[in-house]
Protein backbone atom coordinates (compact mmCIF):
# COMPACT_ATOMS: atom_id res chain seq x y z
CA UNK A 1 0.00 0.00 0.00
CA UNK A 2 3.04 2.29 0.20
CA UNK A 3 2.53 3.61 -3.35
CA UNK A 4 -1.14 4.54 -3.12
CA UNK A 5 -0.59 7.98 -1.63
CA UNK A 6 1.75 8.93 -4.48
CA UNK A 7 -0.76 7.63 -7.02
CA UNK A 8 -3.58 9.63 -5.45
CA UNK A 9 -1.43 12.75 -5.45
CA UNK A 10 -0.68 12.40 -9.17
CA UNK A 11 -4.35 12.02 -9.98
CA UNK A 12 -5.25 14.99 -7.79
CA UNK A 13 -2.64 17.22 -9.41
CA UNK A 14 -3.76 16.33 -12.91
CA UNK A 15 -7.39 16.88 -11.96
CA UNK A 16 -6.48 20.33 -10.61
CA UNK A 17 -4.78 21.07 -13.92
CA UNK A 18 -7.96 20.17 -15.84
CA UNK A 19 -10.03 22.35 -13.49
CA UNK A 20 -7.66 25.25 -14.18
CA UNK A 21 -7.88 24.58 -17.92
CA UNK A 22 -11.65 24.74 -17.76
CA UNK A 23 -11.48 28.08 -16.00
CA UNK A 24 -9.09 29.42 -18.63
CA UNK A 25 -11.40 28.83 -21.59
CA UNK A 26 -12.04 32.16 -23.31
CA UNK A 27 -12.86 33.64 -26.72
CA UNK A 28 -9.54 32.49 -28.15
CA UNK A 29 -10.90 28.94 -28.24
CA UNK A 30 -13.85 30.14 -30.32
CA UNK A 31 -11.47 31.95 -32.67
CA UNK A 32 -9.34 28.81 -33.01
CA UNK A 33 -12.34 26.69 -33.97
CA UNK A 34 -13.48 29.25 -36.54
CA UNK A 35 -9.96 29.56 -37.97
CA UNK A 36 -9.77 25.81 -38.50
CA UNK A 37 -13.28 25.66 -39.95
CA UNK A 38 -12.51 28.40 -42.45
CA UNK A 39 -9.05 27.14 -43.38
CA UNK A 40 -8.82 26.69 -47.16
CA UNK A 41 -6.45 23.76 -46.75
CA UNK A 42 -5.43 21.10 -44.25
CA UNK A 43 -4.71 21.25 -40.55
CA UNK A 44 -1.16 20.45 -39.38
CA UNK A 45 -0.26 19.66 -35.77
CA UNK A 46 3.26 19.68 -34.40
CA UNK A 47 5.17 19.28 -31.17
CA UNK A 48 8.47 18.04 -29.79
CA UNK A 49 8.94 15.16 -27.35
CA UNK A 50 5.89 14.30 -25.27
CA UNK A 51 4.02 17.26 -26.76
CA UNK A 52 4.63 15.65 -30.13
CA UNK A 53 2.95 12.46 -28.96
CA UNK A 54 -0.06 14.50 -27.89
CA UNK A 55 -0.13 16.31 -31.24
CA UNK A 56 0.03 12.99 -33.06
CA UNK A 57 -2.93 11.67 -31.09
CA UNK A 58 -5.00 14.81 -31.67
CA UNK A 59 -4.22 14.75 -35.39
CA UNK A 60 -5.56 11.19 -35.50
CA UNK A 61 -8.66 12.19 -33.52
CA UNK A 62 -9.29 15.15 -35.83
CA UNK A 63 -8.95 13.03 -38.96
CA UNK A 64 -11.34 10.38 -37.68
CA UNK A 65 -13.99 12.95 -36.77
CA UNK A 66 -14.20 14.96 -39.96
CA UNK A 67 -11.26 17.38 -39.75
CA UNK A 68 -8.42 16.15 -42.00
CA UNK A 69 -5.17 16.63 -40.10
CA UNK A 70 -1.58 15.42 -40.16
CA UNK A 71 1.32 15.46 -37.73
CA UNK A 72 4.54 17.22 -38.75
CA UNK A 73 7.67 16.53 -36.73
CA UNK A 74 9.48 19.84 -36.02
CA UNK A 75 12.99 18.43 -36.51
CA UNK A 76 12.14 16.66 -39.74
CA UNK A 77 10.35 19.76 -41.01
CA UNK A 78 13.66 21.65 -40.90
CA UNK A 79 15.22 19.06 -43.20
CA UNK A 80 12.69 19.00 -46.00
CA UNK A 81 9.40 17.82 -44.51
CA UNK A 82 8.24 21.44 -44.39
CA UNK A 83 7.43 20.86 -48.04
CA UNK A 84 4.15 19.29 -46.98
CA UNK A 85 2.96 22.72 -45.84
CA UNK A 86 0.98 24.74 -48.38
CA UNK A 87 -0.04 28.36 -48.45
CA UNK A 88 -3.10 28.89 -46.27
CA UNK A 89 -2.57 25.87 -44.02
CA UNK A 90 -3.35 26.19 -40.31
CA UNK A 91 -0.76 24.82 -37.89
CA UNK A 92 -1.32 23.99 -34.23
CA UNK A 93 1.90 23.98 -32.20
CA UNK A 94 1.95 22.14 -28.86
CA UNK A 95 4.70 23.36 -26.52
CA UNK A 96 4.50 23.84 -22.77
CA UNK A 97 7.38 26.32 -22.68
CA UNK A 98 6.73 27.84 -26.08
CA UNK A 99 10.48 27.98 -26.56
CA UNK A 100 11.14 24.86 -28.64
CA UNK A 101 14.08 25.76 -30.92
CA UNK A 102 12.85 23.55 -33.73
CA UNK A 103 9.35 25.01 -33.74
CA UNK A 104 10.61 28.57 -33.53
CA UNK A 105 12.87 27.86 -36.50
CA UNK A 106 9.79 26.90 -38.54
CA UNK A 107 8.10 30.29 -38.06
CA UNK A 108 9.89 32.34 -40.77
CA UNK A 109 9.02 29.78 -43.46
CA UNK A 110 5.42 29.58 -42.28
CA UNK A 111 5.12 33.36 -42.43
CA UNK A 112 6.35 33.36 -46.04
CA UNK A 113 3.83 30.63 -46.84
CA UNK A 114 1.02 32.77 -45.42
CA UNK A 115 0.09 30.12 -42.87
CA UNK A 116 -1.75 30.66 -39.61
CA UNK A 117 -0.36 29.42 -36.30
CA UNK A 118 -2.27 28.42 -33.16
CA UNK A 119 -0.01 28.00 -30.12
CA UNK A 120 -0.99 25.64 -27.32
CA UNK A 121 1.29 26.62 -24.47
CA UNK A 122 1.56 27.21 -20.73
CA UNK A 123 3.71 30.31 -21.33
CA UNK A 124 1.83 33.30 -22.71
CA UNK A 125 5.06 35.33 -22.87
CA UNK A 126 6.97 32.75 -24.88
CA UNK A 127 8.49 33.32 -28.32
CA UNK A 128 6.00 30.93 -29.85
CA UNK A 129 3.03 32.69 -28.23
CA UNK A 130 4.25 36.11 -29.41
CA UNK A 131 4.47 34.96 -33.02
CA UNK A 132 1.23 32.96 -33.07
CA UNK A 133 -2.05 34.21 -34.49
CA UNK A 134 -3.99 32.64 -31.60
CA UNK A 135 -2.76 31.45 -28.21
CA UNK A 136 -4.59 28.69 -26.34
CA UNK A 137 -3.37 28.88 -22.76
CA UNK A 138 -2.91 25.70 -20.74
CA UNK A 139 -2.23 26.75 -17.14
CA UNK A 140 0.01 24.24 -15.37
CA UNK A 141 0.82 25.00 -11.73
CA UNK A 142 2.84 21.84 -11.21
CA UNK A 143 3.77 18.71 -13.09
CA UNK A 144 2.57 15.54 -11.39
CA UNK A 145 6.14 14.23 -11.55
CA UNK A 146 7.75 14.18 -8.10
CA UNK A 147 10.61 16.25 -9.53
CA UNK A 148 8.19 18.67 -11.23
CA UNK A 149 10.06 17.96 -14.46
CA UNK A 150 8.55 15.14 -16.53
CA UNK A 151 5.59 16.22 -18.71
CA UNK A 152 2.54 14.88 -16.91
CA UNK A 153 0.01 17.54 -15.93
CA UNK A 154 1.03 19.62 -18.95
CA UNK A 155 0.47 16.81 -21.46
CA UNK A 156 -2.86 15.97 -19.83
CA UNK A 157 -3.98 19.58 -20.29
CA UNK A 158 -2.81 19.60 -23.91
CA UNK A 159 -4.59 16.32 -24.59
CA UNK A 160 -7.88 17.54 -23.14
CA UNK A 161 -7.58 20.81 -25.03
CA UNK A 162 -7.01 18.95 -28.30
CA UNK A 163 -9.94 16.63 -27.68
CA UNK A 164 -12.16 19.63 -26.92
CA UNK A 165 -11.20 21.28 -30.20
CA UNK A 166 -11.81 18.07 -32.14
CA UNK A 167 -15.27 17.59 -30.64
CA UNK A 168 -16.21 21.25 -31.19
CA UNK A 169 -15.19 20.95 -34.83
CA UNK A 170 -17.03 17.67 -35.14
CA UNK A 171 -20.25 19.25 -33.87
CA UNK A 172 -19.81 22.38 -35.99
CA UNK A 173 -19.53 20.24 -39.11
CA UNK A 174 -22.56 18.15 -38.23
CA UNK A 175 -20.45 15.00 -38.30
CA UNK A 176 -22.70 11.91 -38.30
CA UNK A 177 -22.25 8.30 -37.13
CA UNK A 178 -22.31 7.13 -40.76
CA UNK A 179 -19.31 9.35 -41.52
CA UNK A 180 -17.51 8.08 -38.44
CA UNK A 181 -18.10 4.53 -39.67
CA UNK A 182 -16.74 5.45 -43.10
CA UNK A 183 -13.40 6.34 -41.49
CA UNK A 184 -13.44 3.24 -39.24
CA UNK A 185 -14.34 0.39 -41.62
CA UNK A 186 -12.38 -2.23 -39.66
CA UNK A 187 -13.92 -1.37 -36.29
CA UNK A 188 -17.05 -2.96 -34.90
CA UNK A 189 -18.96 0.32 -35.05
CA UNK A 190 -17.91 0.85 -38.65
CA UNK A 191 -19.09 -2.59 -39.63
CA UNK A 192 -22.42 -2.12 -37.87
CA UNK A 193 -23.05 1.19 -39.64
CA UNK A 194 -21.62 0.35 -43.06
CA UNK A 195 -22.42 -3.27 -43.87
CA UNK A 196 -25.63 -3.96 -45.72
CA UNK A 197 -27.21 -7.36 -46.19
CA UNK A 198 -25.92 -7.37 -49.78
CA UNK A 199 -22.34 -7.25 -48.45
CA UNK A 200 -22.74 -10.42 -46.37
CA UNK A 201 -25.48 -12.52 -47.94
CA UNK A 202 -24.98 -15.79 -49.79
CA UNK A 203 -25.85 -15.22 -53.42
CA UNK A 204 -25.55 -16.86 -56.81
CA UNK A 205 -24.47 -20.48 -56.50
CA UNK A 206 -24.02 -20.03 -52.75
CA UNK A 207 -27.70 -19.14 -52.29
CA UNK A 208 -29.40 -22.44 -51.27
CA UNK A 209 -32.50 -22.69 -53.45
CA UNK A 210 -34.95 -25.37 -54.55
CA UNK A 211 -38.13 -25.48 -56.65
CA UNK A 212 -41.51 -25.60 -55.00
CA UNK A 213 -42.20 -28.97 -56.67
CA UNK A 214 -38.78 -30.44 -55.87
CA UNK A 215 -38.73 -34.02 -54.58
CA UNK A 216 -37.68 -34.87 -51.06
CA UNK A 217 -34.39 -36.24 -52.34
CA UNK A 218 -33.66 -33.07 -54.34
CA UNK A 219 -34.56 -31.01 -51.29
CA UNK A 220 -32.03 -32.88 -49.14
CA UNK A 221 -29.34 -32.34 -51.77
CA UNK A 222 -30.13 -28.61 -51.91
CA UNK A 223 -29.89 -28.21 -48.13
CA UNK A 224 -26.68 -30.21 -48.00
CA UNK A 225 -25.11 -28.17 -50.80
CA UNK A 226 -25.99 -24.88 -49.19
CA UNK A 227 -24.38 -25.79 -45.89
CA UNK A 228 -26.58 -23.41 -43.89
CA UNK A 229 -29.27 -25.80 -42.65
CA UNK A 230 -31.87 -24.08 -44.79
CA UNK A 231 -33.08 -23.57 -48.35
CA UNK A 232 -35.18 -20.95 -50.13
CA UNK A 233 -38.17 -22.35 -52.00
CA UNK A 234 -39.07 -20.58 -55.26
CA UNK A 235 -41.71 -20.93 -57.96
CA UNK A 236 -41.11 -21.09 -61.70
CA UNK A 237 -40.73 -17.29 -61.85
CA UNK A 238 -38.05 -17.20 -59.17
CA UNK A 239 -40.40 -15.72 -56.57
CA UNK A 240 -39.83 -16.79 -52.99
CA UNK A 241 -42.78 -18.88 -51.80
CA UNK A 242 -41.33 -20.55 -48.73
CA UNK A 243 -38.41 -21.58 -46.56
CA UNK A 244 -37.31 -24.98 -45.31
CA UNK A 245 -34.89 -25.35 -42.40
CA UNK A 246 -33.52 -28.32 -40.53
CA UNK A 247 -36.27 -27.83 -37.96
CA UNK A 248 -38.92 -28.23 -40.67
CA UNK A 249 -37.25 -31.44 -41.86
CA UNK A 250 -37.24 -32.86 -38.33
CA UNK A 251 -40.90 -31.99 -38.00
CA UNK A 252 -41.64 -33.78 -41.29
CA UNK A 253 -39.89 -36.89 -40.00
CA UNK A 254 -42.26 -36.94 -37.04
CA UNK A 255 -45.41 -36.35 -39.08
CA UNK A 256 -44.92 -38.50 -42.18
CA UNK A 257 -44.01 -42.12 -42.71
CA UNK A 258 -43.34 -41.96 -46.46
CA UNK A 259 -40.92 -39.05 -46.77
CA UNK A 260 -39.99 -39.85 -50.35
CA UNK A 261 -43.49 -38.96 -51.47
CA UNK A 262 -43.17 -35.42 -50.11
CA UNK A 263 -42.38 -32.34 -52.15
CA UNK A 264 -40.84 -29.10 -51.03
CA UNK A 265 -44.28 -27.51 -50.92
CA UNK A 266 -45.40 -30.12 -48.34
CA UNK A 267 -42.66 -29.18 -45.89
CA UNK A 268 -41.93 -25.49 -46.40
CA UNK A 269 -43.01 -22.62 -44.20
CA UNK A 270 -45.06 -20.30 -46.36
CA UNK A 271 -44.51 -16.53 -46.32
CA UNK A 272 -41.38 -16.68 -44.15
CA UNK A 273 -39.77 -13.65 -42.58
CA UNK A 274 -37.40 -12.02 -45.09
CA UNK A 275 -35.00 -9.14 -45.56
CA UNK A 276 -33.74 -7.10 -48.51
CA UNK A 277 -30.25 -6.46 -49.94
CA UNK A 278 -30.26 -2.77 -49.00
CA UNK A 279 -31.17 -3.40 -45.35
CA UNK A 280 -28.35 -2.61 -42.93
CA UNK A 281 -26.92 -5.86 -41.63
CA UNK A 282 -27.24 -4.72 -38.02
CA UNK A 283 -30.98 -4.11 -38.54
CA UNK A 284 -31.25 -7.59 -39.99
CA UNK A 285 -29.47 -8.96 -36.93
CA UNK A 286 -31.85 -7.09 -34.65
CA UNK A 287 -34.80 -8.55 -36.56
CA UNK A 288 -33.45 -12.08 -36.13
CA UNK A 289 -33.16 -11.55 -32.38
CA UNK A 290 -36.53 -9.84 -31.99
CA UNK A 291 -38.63 -13.00 -32.08
CA UNK A 292 -39.56 -15.02 -29.02
CA UNK A 293 -37.53 -17.84 -30.55
CA UNK A 294 -34.66 -16.07 -32.35
CA UNK A 295 -33.95 -17.27 -35.88
CA UNK A 296 -30.52 -17.77 -37.41
CA UNK A 297 -31.19 -17.21 -41.11
CA UNK A 298 -33.35 -15.09 -43.40
CA UNK A 299 -34.12 -15.28 -47.12
CA UNK A 300 -33.13 -12.14 -49.01
CA UNK A 301 -35.64 -10.95 -51.60
CA UNK A 302 -35.78 -8.18 -54.17
CA UNK A 303 -39.09 -7.47 -55.90
CA UNK A 304 -40.34 -10.72 -54.42
CA UNK A 305 -37.56 -12.79 -55.99
CA UNK A 306 -35.07 -14.85 -54.02
CA UNK A 307 -31.65 -13.23 -54.43
CA UNK A 308 -29.84 -14.66 -51.43
CA UNK A 309 -29.79 -15.83 -47.86
CA UNK A 310 -28.09 -14.35 -44.83
CA UNK A 311 -27.26 -16.25 -41.68
CA UNK A 312 -26.31 -15.39 -38.13
CA UNK A 313 -22.93 -17.04 -38.66
CA UNK A 314 -22.28 -14.77 -41.66
CA UNK A 315 -22.78 -11.70 -39.48
CA UNK A 316 -20.76 -13.09 -36.57
CA UNK A 317 -17.92 -13.87 -38.96
CA UNK A 318 -18.07 -10.30 -40.30
CA UNK A 319 -17.62 -8.93 -36.79
CA UNK A 320 -21.14 -7.63 -36.11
Amino acid sequence: MKHLEEIRQVIALERQTIDALLESVDDSWELAVEMILQAPRKLILSGMGKSGHIATKIAATMSSTGTPAIFLHPSESLHGDLGVVESGDVLVFFSKSGESDEMIAMLPSLKKLNCSVIAVTANRESTLAKHADIVLYTPVAQEACSLNLAPTSSTTAALVLGDALAVALMKAKGFQPEEFALFHPAGRLGKRLLFQVSDLMRKGEENPTTDVDASFESLLNAIGKGGVNGVNVIDQNGLLVGLITGFDLRKAFGQHTDLRSLKASDIMVQSPHTTTPDCFAVKCLEKMNSFENPINLLPVIENGKSVGMITLSDMVRAGL
